[in-house]
């Protein structure tokens, strides 16, 4: 019977999986120590690393890439002759795939013994970013990468007990991601790894494995500095899997699923399946799939929805084959974006036979839907419009760094969502496999996307550095990998890389990149994000998609790109890959108040360089961006535009544009604790315009701008309003054409109450009100989820809020708040959003920002009942949370 062991991460199927093979999590149990021991370091290298004579730190972060440095490599010493071969499956030309040396690397430190003592190491739990506890760096280069040291070597060790009964079967290491420059070593030998740090790969481990008795297991990362414009993350930051399976079986990522005709009376499923023979004989098999619908959690309901044919193939000893059958379904439920649509998914269950005997299942989940990328029109799935209400997002979960929680990046989307928000890119790099199971269930369009950069670097030791050797097995191991999830509409192959600079030359490097896509998955278009090349330009051409990173609503003094681009390729959809990158601190205002929609950043005018806070009145934008409101105006003047991906979503760690003495970005709609800015209500009253909207900014606390002019803005999805202070009106205002938001800019401030009442239509739509906050006197709590599963994964995420004595909002508080856990659980982090602030996210204390502060809480493993969370301060009333650990 099929055995899973330690799969399924808060209701959620790791999928695609072999149902008959024995799929372990090895999150549990290791040991790590950062650093090679003493006099093996060199011997321990990739590839010779450039010397890094400049930071890129703090450069312009549209700025030119630079040409790679050529390199003396030496003829031995280093391991990369033994980790290319790891990248072979993927090198779809034979002369190409790396050979192994016959001999193993002559470096055999003590650690890879299974007799060396680790008991000084530190016991650790996967995924594990050990970067994020800190310490921040204050000074120095690296606020680029999030001010946390992310850089040197480190280990991971563990036992394995692979049972005698295993002997004969093929045995494989799953890791989901590992940053970065993975070796991966076995019973002292050296079994393979992989460069990129953001991509999944598999390890055979079978030749190396003693079954019947203990294995050591070591790998060591060697994650470069320099290597990021934003925060990597380090270490096994996800999942990682041993794989044991007959000898014949599905192979790694072995099925395609594709739906070449849909409609809403029948649909044509195709599916192929490659078989591997790890054994020394010819294998004659059968292969059958049925088809089953799965439920919102992900789980196969009901009976068979439909049988395709069965196939027999006879694999060759050492070899694979692949075969392929289709069926059709009656009335299929398609899967489309919410809320418009249902994200409904279905899972092929394949079973492979050996003489009538079955030696492994696999399952693929899979969703039925169509997409047409018209140059007109734009984006449409299952024949209805859908405008892409996007944003960009990097990996780091927050205060929890890179390493990968589900329930944190669902409380992330579910945000998003709320906001409006229909679809996710990611930023740049391939994600946690998890996450697209997430986006595929909650029915969010994404972006997959590969590369930040090709042959050209952007920081001295970024991706450029290894691209020659595996931009081919890098791309196609994320298509493959990625290319059965519904949620998926195109693949990105690049973003903003250098080679938009080099004509023909860059266009050949796109061109290659472009045709693997097409090889691996030819259903979906190709895409590359430009900031740069022009219409008339070569890369351009070799894309199915434009996509624009700010250049549509223009860059700096430069015109918008839209209309040129649509003139010179009008058979291609056009889309805002990257839009608007406004910049804001949650709650802080800065006067005076420009009467401009969109204005770069200066001291005095949105920016405070000396507290490195940028105005929250959300008009302000990194110098190559624009507002929201600009950005809106050029896609609504040029209706062919397919939508936006707005830079970003969440804050994240790392390029905090416009002050590099800061640890975060600035560029989210949500800060980096999870709490909403001014701006996430822009957007919400733009992408849920049926929704009753009213939000006022700023808050209504300044004591010391009694008499002073003090401009109000409201974010509403009606279409005029009226201003009132105090009772006293200021005013009945209508939006104007490409007007986004309603502002009374000569209100002169006097405590109270500010309130508003929105119309659309000429009718009453919403009201809204803002009182002045008295002096700080007491913490509310609450959680985002009062029940959480007791599996040292689930978390709830808790805001304190500081409060005067009636209960409002003190919107300039900043004391110093202690949480502690009584029950069985515990504080993992905790967070206030603000961008400067250094304290690590381990401390059990932290100072309110702007009267909010975040403790983020897990039940212990197996550990069920009450969990008691306490938020104290001087002079406060104390607030509580009662959390059920089940």
């Amino acid at each position: 019977m099929h055995r899973l062991i330690g799969a399924g991460l808060l209701g959620l199927a790791l999928l695609p999986l072999s149902a008959l093979a024995e799929r372990q999590s090895l999150n549990e149990g290791w040991r790590f120590q950062r650093g090679d021991p003493e006099g093996y370091a060199a011997l321990l290298q990739y590839d010779v690393r450039p010397e890094i004579r400049q930071s890129a730190d703090g450069k312009v972060a549209d700025a030119r890439p630079d040409e790679a440095e050529k390199l003396q490599r030496p003829a031995d010493g280093l391991l990369k002759p033994w980790i290319l071969p790891s990248g072979n499956a993927f090198v779809a030309d034979p002369a190409r795939r790396a050979q192994r040396p016959s001999t193993d690397p002559a470096v055999a430190p003590p650690l890879l013994r299974a007799d060396f003592d680790d008991r000084t190491w530190r016991a650790v739990t996967l995924p594990h970013d050990w970067a994020i506890e800190g310490p921040f760096l204050a000074t120095g280069p690296y606020g680029g990468m999030g001010r946390l040291t992310t850089w040197g070597p480190v280990w991971y060790r563990k036992k394995l007990d692979i049972p005698a009964r295993d002997k004969g079967k093929s045995i494989f290491l799953d890791i989901d991601g590992a940053m970065s420059h993975a070796s991966v070593w076995l019973n002292g030998r050296l079994v393979g790894g992989w460069p990129y740090g953001y991509n999944s790969f598999r390890l055979d481990l079978t030749p190396y494995l003693a079954p019947g008795g203990s294995n050591q297991l070591a790998i060591r990362l060697d994650n470069p500095a320099e290597s990021a414009r934003w925060y990597p993350g380090a270490g096994l930051y996800r999942n990682v899997w041993l794989s044991v399976n007959d000898p014949v079986h599905v192979a790694h990522w072995g099925t395609v699923v594709r739906t070449p005709e849909v409609s809403r009376e029948a649909a044509k499923v195709e599916l192929a399946v490659t078989v591997d023979n790890d054994g020394k004989e010819a294998a004659a098999l059968e292969v059958r799939t049925q088809l089953y619908l799965l439920n919102e959690d992900g789980k196969r309901t009901g009976a068979a929805v439909a049988t395709l044919p069965a196939q027999r193939v006879t694999v060759a000893a050492r070899g694979s084959a692949t075969v392929n059958a289709d069926t059709r379904i009656a009335q299929p439920r398609l899967w489309g974006p919410l809320p418009r649509q249902r994200p409904h998914r279905y899972v092929a269950v394949t079973t492979v036979s050996r003489d009538g005997k079955a030696v492994d299942t696999y399952e693929t989940p899979f969703g039925i839907r169509s997409l047409r990328f018209d140059p007109d029109h734009g984006l449409f799935v299952n024949g209805e419009k859908i405008m892409i209400n996007g944003v960009n997002n990097h990996h780091d979960l927050g205060a929890l760094g890179a390493a990968f929680n589900v329930r944190a990046a669902e409380r992330q989307l579910q945000m998003l969502q709320e906001m409006g928000a229909n679809a996710v890119r990611m930023s740049h790099n391939p994600p946690a496999p998890e996450l697209l199971e997430l986006t595929d269930r909650m029915g969010i369009l994404v972006m997959d996307e590969v590369f930040d950069s090709w042959e050209r670097k952007k920081t001295p030791l970024d991706f450029h550095l290894i691209f020659p050797d595996w931009h081919e097995q890098d791309l196609r191991a994320m298509l493959r990998r990625d290319r059965n999830h519904p949620s998926i509409i195109m693949w990105s192959v690049g973003n903003e890389v250098g080679e938009q600079y080099t004509g023909e030359a860059g266009a050949a490097i796109g061109t290659r990149l472009v045709n693997i896509a097409r090889e691996e998955d030819p259903t979906r278009p190709i895409t590359g994000a430009m900031n740069y090349a022009k219409p008339d330009m070569a890369l351009p051409a070799t894309v199915d998609v434009i996509s624009l990173n700010y250049q549509g609503a223009g860059i700096r003094s430069l015109p918008g790109q839209f209309p040129g681009f649509h003139q010179k390729f009008p058979d291609k959809m056009i889309m805002s890959s990257e839009s608007a990158s406004a910049l804001s601190s949650r709650g802080e205002y800065q006067f005076p108040v420009p009467g401009v929609n969109s204005a770069p950043v200066r001291p005095g005018v949105g920016g405070d360089p000396k507290r490195q806070q940028v105005s929250a009145y959300e008009l302000f934008a990194a110098d190559f961006g624009s507002s929201a409101d600009r950005s809106w105006a050029a896609q609504d003047q040029n209706p062919y535009v397919a939508g936006e991906f707005v830079w970003t979503g969440w804050d994240y760690l790392g390029e905090p544009t416009p002050y590099y003495g800061a640890r975060s970005s600035y560029s989210g709609i949500i800060d980096l604790a999870g709490f909403p800015k001014d701006r996430y209500y822009l957007y919400q009253s733009r992408w849920r315009p049926d929704l009753p909207l009213a939000h006022l900014l700023p808050h209504w606390t300044w004591p010391e701008r009694v008499g002073e002019v003090t401009p109000v803005h409201l974010f509403t999805s009606g279409d005029e309003a009226e201003l009132f202070v105090n009772g006293k009106s200021q005013g009945r205002r209508k939006k104007a054409p490409y007007e986004y938001r309603l502002r009374w800019d000569y209100v002169v401030y006097e405590p109270g109450e500010i309130s508003v009442i929105a119309y659309k239509d000429g009718k009453e739509w919403a009201r809204s009100s803002v009182k002045t906050a008295q002096a700080p006197a007491a913490l509310q709590a609450s959680a985002d989820r009062g029940t959480i599963a007791a599996d040292g994964r689930d978390l709830s995420f808790i805001t304190v809020r500081v409060t005067d004595a009636n209960g409002v909002t003190a919107p300039r508080a900043d004391q110093r708040i202690r949480f502690t856990v009584e029950g069985p659980g515990e504080l993992v982090a905790t967070d206030n959003g603000d961008p400067t602030n250094l304290e690590s996210f381990k401390s059990p204390e932290r100072a309110a920002f702007n009267g909010l502060a975040l403790a983020i809480v897990r039940a212990r493993p197996g550990q069920r009942g009450a969990i008691t969370v306490r938020a104290t301060a001087e002079g406060l009333r104390p607030a509580t949370v009662t959390l059920q650990g089940r």
